[in-house]
C-alpha cells in the first residue's frame, strides 16, 4: 500500500465510518447544476487558480481563453521574449566599453599574469616580453644567387620577392622595350631565379 498515493487525499470518512470518496464541487458555469469535475485557469494575474467546470462547460471555456488578452502587442512580444529565460533577469556578456576601442578589445585580465614564451604573441600581458625574432638558417649557394639575380640581399619577406621580381620582369621585357632583346638572357635568369626560390618555400 502506498501511503503517499494521490488518492488518498481524496479520501473522507464519514460519522459511521465508512470510507467515501470525495464529492466533486458543482460546475461554476452560470446556470449549471451539474458536477465540476474539470478544472480550468482563471488566467494572466491569477496563476494557480483554477475555475471548476463540468465537460461541456470546460470545452467552451478552453474554446475562447486566451491567456494574452487586454495586453499590448508590444508587451504580449516582450513577454514571449522573457519567457525564453523564464521570466528571470539576464546581463550582457562582458561589460560596457566603446566598441572597436584598444580599451575594449584588451580584456580586463591582460596585466594579470606572465607571458614569458609568448604564446600569445605578446598582445595580452604587461609583464609579457617580445617575441624573438626566429634564427634564419644560413643560404646555400643557390639560393645566394637567386636573391642576387633579384637584386635582393636574402632576408626579405615573400611579399617583397614576389614585387620585386614583378619590377624586373616589366621593365626587361622586350615588349616594354620596343622589341629589344638585348636583355633576354637577364630577364631569363630572373625568372629562374624566381621560380627557384618559390620552390625553396622563399615566397
Amino acid at each position: 500500500m502506498n501511503l503517499n498515493s494521490k488518492y488518498f487525499d481524496r479520501i473522507r470518512i464519514n460519522p459511521e465510518g465508512v470510507a467515501t470518496a470525495e464529492e466533486p464541487a458543482r460546475c461554476e458555469w452560470q446556470g449549471c447544476e451539474c458536477a465540476g469535475g474539470y478544472r480550468a485557469p482563471k488566467g494572466r494575474q491569477h496563476e494557480g487558480e483554477y475555475f471548476n467546470f463540468c465537460l461541456d462547460h470546460v470545452r467552451e471555456y478552453n474554446k475562447s481563453y486566451n491567456y494574452f488578452a487586454g495586453m499590448a502587442d508590444d508587451d504580449v512580444i516582450a513577454f514571449q521574449r522573457s519567457a525564453a529565460t523564464g521570466h528571470r533577469p539576464t546581463w550582457n556578456m562582458g561589460v560596457n566599453r566603446p566598441a572597436g576601442s584598444e580599451e575594449a578589445r584588451t580584456p580586463s585580465w591582460s596585466g594579470t599574469f606572465s607571458d614569458p614564451f609568448g604564446f600569445l604573441g605578446g598582445k595580452f600581458g604587461k609583464r609579457s616580453e617580445a617575441r624573438a625574432e626566429p634564427e634564419r638558417r644560413p643560404l646555400k649557394n643557390l639560393e645566394r644567387r637567386s636573391f642576387a639575380a633579384l637584386d635582393l640581399d636574402g632576408h626579405e619577406s615573400g611579399t617583397v620577392i614576389k614585387a620585386r621580381y614583378k619590377e624586373l620582369v616589366k621593365r626587361l621585357h622586350p615588349d616594354a622595350n620596343g622589341g629589344d632583346r638585348s636583355s633576354e638572357d637577364r630577364l631569363r635568369q630572373i625568372i629562374q631565379a624566381y621560380h627557384y626560390l618559390k620552390s625553396a618555400g622563399f615566397c
